[in-house]
């Protein structure tokens, strides 16, 4: 396991007094996950979940940009069109990873400061103590690559009674602290310049300390935060995206012609249409179910459709390879996109992410 001290490791892993602590280690590639991150983090919970003197575990990006921009895209692209086995190993073990993170018994504290996008939402949104800062930029932009919010955004994005998540998904809208607060994807907001005292004080915790004296901890540090932005429009996302397919989205938004609907449908045209499909779909299976591990499954199964899909090597292309910011989507509009195509990102997996889990206690 890479060491605390190792500045060249991919993943920073040492305890500080009572504190476990997990540092993203790529801040020139705004700390965006590999499989061997994905690997380094679920041994460094092994090690803190064993370790009686760990009263909580904490994870933080380095450098000055953010926590974690997402997946390592690039990979994901070199891999696909070589064929590698590197993305399907990296989704399952990730996927898996965030399942184990919404289990984990030792309160998870996250610093979501700066970036926090895809993968980075992963890793923090299931802590016990997700803390955001007048720096946080949280975002599933994943529409806009020709890909679909994943990580179990089906399950985190759906459990509002409200359509802010659905619009989150579909938009890729940057959220500011008080909006990620408003959606259910953080807790408390604390000033950037006050984290370093907070991890300091959460290391002197004693090695019993108690979820709620962690949160106790946190409660002493944090602010009132700002005015949630998009939450404020939430009258009209409600009305606007309360809507089991696109196209009545997009109709909607048309009749509405107010200049926030105007400004969303703009947004939402440059989207990916295939992807646009793909995700809503996601989203109202999501809301139906019961458990996190269920939409990861699902999530998981898409991602084989991902790896033939024409829009996410050109969505990739447009915006990491050539950076020309002008993907040509295929098909280019939303009425060209076939229910087949849709349908082939729902397949059930040959490879089911928990089969093992559930074998496990069906022999129970």
């Amino acid at each position: 396991m890479p060491s605390i001290s190792d500045p060249e490791a991919q993943t920073l892993i040492g305890r500080e007094g009572a504190l476990g602590r997990i540092r993203l280690n790529r801040p020139k590639a705004l700390n965006s996950l590999t499989l061997r991150m994905v690997r380094d983090i679920e041994r460094a919970l092994d090690v803190y979940e064993a370790d009686p003197e760990v009263a909580a575990v904490l994870v933080t990006g380095e450098g000055e940009r953010g926590l974690c921009a997402g997946g390592d895209i690039r990979m994901i692209y070199d891999g696909g069109k070589a064929g590698s086995r590197e993305p399907v190993d990296f989704w399952r073990e990730e996927y898996r990873m965030n399942a184990r993170l919404r289990r984990l018994k030792k309160p998870y504290v996250a610093f979501m400061d700066g970036i926090v996008m895809g993968g980075g939402v992963g890793v923090s949104v299931y802590g016990s103590h997700r803390i955001v800062t007048e720096r946080t930029r949280l975002a599933m932009p994943e529409t806009g690559i020709g890909f679909f919010p994943d990580v179990g955004a089906s399950w985190f994005l759906t459990r509002q009674p409200d359509e802010l998540g659905t619009y989150a998904a579909l938009t890729g809208e940057q959220l500011a602290a008080g909006d990620a607060i408003a959606l259910g994807l953080a807790d408390s907001y604390v000033p950037s310049e006050h984290l370093p005292a907070l991890a300091e004080t959460l290391s002197r915790l004693p090695a019993t300390a108690s979820r709620a004296d962690v949160s106790a901890v946190v409660a002493a540090f944090a602010k009132t935060p700002p005015t949630a932005q998009v939450a404020g429009q939430q009258s009209s996302i409600d009305r606007l995206f309360a809507f089991d397919t696109v196209e009545e989205i997009f109709e909607a938004l048309a009749r509405d012609g107010s200049d926030f609907a105007e400004r969303t449908r703009g947004v939402l045209r440059a989207k990916s249409p295939l992807s646009l499909k793909v995700t809503l779909r996601l989203l109202r299976l999501g809301r139906r179910e019961s458990s996190l591990e269920a939409c990861l499954e699902r999530e998981f199964a898409a991602t084989a459709a991902v790896l033939r899909s024409h829009d996410f090597y050109e969505g990739v292309r447009a915006a990491v390879v050539d950076k020309d910011r002008n993907p040509q989507w295929r098909p280019a509009l939303l009425g060209d996109v076939a229910e087949r195509d849709v349908a082939a990102f729902f397949e059930p997996s040959a490879a089911p992410l928990f089969a093992a889990e559930k074998a496990k206690g069906e022999r129970i």
